[in-house]
């Protein structure tokens, strides 16, 4: 069977496997160590491997402004940051505890590290005065008890303060009562009645001694003055006062007034209030006016500093009689603390195809208040793909609410919000910033779904067809866009022989000259690549039509040359037909004989008009022929033949008679002229022995 010793040591592996397991960790330490000792292995008890402590980021992180601990990057200890103080930091407590997180950052994990500081004696028991004035009547009875001030040891425990010793008169000796908390209260007791004609002063020396090795001792000079008799000590009217005051109180105010009578008068039943016992913080805090008792904040109170002081009142008259009373100075708590947000670990980066719930960052909340006024509710702004869990009391993660899309939001600025319980309410935040990181899943995007274009024939070889456009929405390297053509051949010989795509800024160039009569259309695919990890591509149809140009000079179709004779002997006997062809017959052609029509109209709408002319001219002469012969009959001897009449106009225009044939097709359109068309309608000049015609004077 096991014994207590075995059972109880048992128990203790337990608690801390316990206690390892929900990561927290427990040392203790002296205080006042230099800055770097040793406090505790924190890389053994948590299984944490040496080398990878920094590549994980782990680093301490202690609440509050200053950092007590750090953790020593190539062993693993923990250690002082600087050194520390205990009565500093737990001024009046038993057991003075240190709390700090180990945040290891490349895991989003934490690990709560609690340090106990532990009691040297590095402090000497001393007095407030280290002079004592007391005033005793002659008529003192022996066996009174006069109150001394306490000697004050920030110590605890055995390194407080443990004894007192009086050394210096017979008159008087040394009793020390235990207070309601257990504390000695040194009092001075008169053991031998007081002559003033023998004795007016009496010198004492109370030595003050705490229970460290070595012992630390602290002294005070008591001056005894005996007085004549005072027979009525001063009286409270209560043995303790309690007030409870706001912490935001302004300062200036009057806290509370004790108040003592005295039954004597005159000179005796003068009374003065002072502190009979108070801390060094307390006393810079409250101020205690001896002439009144009245008990004034002289500084703004501090709920989370401290929520409660006691202070020992003590009235004395003028024969040096006195009473103490305790004076109790309760501090409530006020909404006055906002909470504070304290980001532990957080990204900056985050790829945009990270899954749902992925950590974003390590946030610790906490409130200075109490009660409803240090609840605290946190939550994000706005609609975000983001949202709050509660990992571990004061501890929230951000974590991803859903997949994230770069090309919608490319940056995030979550904030954080924490608001406590007061009312109204107090509230903070914090902005996390997080940059998107971009995922090739987005293929280039022509900016036309097909594309043509027009190519006139005999281009220049390097000649710019097009330029086509394709957009990524990706970002960097994965929205770079390349262009190249899908293979393809056109009659017989590769596609990329007769174009080309430029690969950075997609323009489409002519390789070769192109004759329409070859190739009149080219039909080709273009390809669109990203520079992703794998690339992802699209492809848009372009369609080039070869523009047809008069390149080509007409050839004689028809007739051929066996029936050149015939041809020939048919043009004897008035007409003769030829039939004109271009080398191409299409569009084109087609738009050089439209051209051909209308020059052929113009030119006998011009024919026309001049005969008209013709016309009027002549019938304007023969008018006026017969006019000069009606009146002089000097026109009588003039041949008819130099007159032209309806006959010679029909011989005119039969003359100039020609046929025009014109179809649809420009192979078979003909233009047939007279053979026989080529006399002069107009009379010969007359001989020179001929007389000449009268035209009459002009």
């Amino acid at each position: 069977r096991w014994g207590r010793r075995q059972r109880a040591l048992l128990w203790a592996v337990l608690l801390a496997a316990w206690e390892a397991a929900w990561g927290q960790l427990r040392y203790s330490v002296p205080e006042e160590m230099p800055k770097g000792s040793f406090v505790g292995d924190v890389a053994k008890d948590l299984g944490l491997q040496l080398p990878a402590l920094s590549d994980r980021g782990v680093r301490v992180v202690s609440e509050g402004r200053t950092q007590y601990f750090a953790l020593h990057g190539k062993t693993g200890h923990l250690v002082t940051a600087e050194r520390i103080d205990r009565e500093q930091l737990c001024e009046s407590v038993q057991q003075c505890v240190l709390r700090c997180e180990l945040v290891v950052e490349g895991e989003m994990k934490f690990y709560g590290i609690e340090v106990e500081l532990m009691d040297i004696n590095d402090n000497a028991p001393s007095f407030r005065e280290a002079e004592i004035e007391l005033r005793m009547s002659e008529t003192t009875a022996p066996g009174t008890r006069f109150p001394l001030a306490r000697a004050h040891d920030a110590d605890l425990g055995r390194n407080s303060l443990q004894s007192y010793e009086l050394s210096g008169d017979e008159h008087f000796s040394l009793a020390v009562q235990a207070g309601p908390g257990g504390d000695q209260r040194p009092e001075l007791v008169l053991a031998k009645a007081l002559d003033r004609e023998e004795a007016a002063f009496h010198e004492l020396v109370l030595r003050a001694s705490d229970g460290g090795d070595p012992a630390r001792t602290g002294t005070a000079r008591i001056r005894v003055t005996v007085l004549d008799a005072n027979d009525n000590a001063p009286v409270f009217s209560q043995a303790e006062y309690t007030v409870r005051v706001p912490e935001d109180v302004p300062v200036g105010s009057v806290l509370v007034t004790v108040t003592a009578t005295d039954a004597d008068e005159g000179l005796y039943g003068d009374m003065k209030y002072s502190y009979e016992t108070v801390s060094v913080k307390a006393s810079k805090i409250f101020h205690l006016d001896a002439e009144t008792g009245a008990i004034t904040l002289m500084r703004n109170l501090d709920f989370e500093e401290s929520n409660s002081y006691e202070l020992e009142v003590q009235v004395r008259d003028s024969g040096d009689l006195s009473d103490i009373a305790k004076v109790v100075i309760t501090v409530t708590d006020v909404n006055d603390n906002v909470p504070e947000i304290s980001v532990r670990s957080a990204l900056s980066e985050i790829s945009e195809d990270a899954p749902s719930g992925t950590v974003v960052a390590l946030l610790h909340v906490q409130d200075r208040d109490s009660g409803a006024n240090g609840e605290v509710r946190c939550s994000l702004d706005g609609e975000l793909p983001f949202q709050l869990e509660k990992s571990f009391e004061d501890y929230y993660r951000v974590v991803t609410a859903k997949e994230l899309d770069r090309e919608q939001v490319s940056e995030y600025n979550v904030t954080v919000r924490a608001a406590d319980g007061g009312s109204p309410a107090l509230q903070s935040s914090a902005v996390l910033a997080l940059r998107v990181l971009d995922v090739n899943d987005n293929a280039p995007v022509f900016a036309e779904e097909r594309y043509s274009a027009r190519l006139a024939e005999n281009n220049a070889a390097g000649a710019l067809v097009l330029t086509v456009r394709a957009t990524d929405a990706d970002w960097g390297q994965n929205a770079r866009v390349r262009y190249r053509l899908s293979e393809g051949r056109v009659r017989g010989a590769p596609l990329s022989s007769y174009v080309s795509v430029q690969a950075e800024t997609g323009a489409l160039y002519a390789l070769r000259s192109f004759d329409y009569e070859q190739v009149r259309e080219l039909a080709l695919w273009v390809r669109a690549e990203d520079g992703g990890a794998p690339a992802l591509s699209s492809n848009v149809s372009v369609r080039l039509l070869i523009v047809d140009e008069n390149d080509n000079a007409p050839q004689v179709l028809y007739p051929p040359a066996a029936v050149a004779a015939a041809s020939a002997a048919w043009r004897a006997g008035g007409w003769s037909g030829v039939e004109l062809a271009p080398r191409s017959s299409e569009p084109g052609a087609l738009v050089l004989t439209r051209w051909l029509v209308l020059a052929v109209a113009a030119v006998s709408c011009l024919f026309v008009a001049f005969l008209l002319l013709l016309l009027a001219l002549r019938l304007r002469r023969w008018r006026r022929e017969q006019l000069l012969a009606a009146e002089s009959g000097a026109l009588r001897g003039v041949p008819v033949s130099h007159f032209v009449g309806i006959d010679g106009v029909r011989a005119f225009l039969q003359s100039y008679s020609h046929e025009v044939s014109l179809t649809a097709d420009s192979r078979k359109s003909q233009l047939r002229f007279s053979a026989a068309s080529c006399c002069d309608t107009l009379p010969a000049r007359p001989a020179p022995d001929e007389p000449a015609p009268l035209l009459g004077d002009e």
